[in-house]
């Protein structure tokens, strides 16, 4: 364990490397980060592997409907991703 005032200056480093050096923290990666996307992949397959059920039970209107959804959040998932 770090003593409070360790912990206060390693936080402090951790948020100057943040701001001034992006790159490098995003090659460490985020843990958390990492199991939310794979979760968030792991469910848009789920989804999509659904669409051709709707449209044999659901008709192709429901089908339709689920593309457009899942296509408009796969845009804008992919837009609030930080390259």
């Amino acid at each position: 364990m770090l003593s409070r005032e360790d912990q206060r200056r390693f936080d402090q480093i951790a948020r100057h490397l943040r701001t001034t050096d992006p790159d490098f923290v995003a090659r460490l990666g985020d843990p958390a980060a990492n199991r939310r996307n794979r979760a968030a992949i792991i469910v848009s397959v789920l989804l999509w592997a659904v669409v051709p059920l709707l449209a044999f039970f659901g008709g192709w209107i429901a089908a339709v409907i689920c593309t457009v959804a899942l296509s408009a959040a796969g845009v804008l998932a992919l837009r609030a991703r930080r390259w």
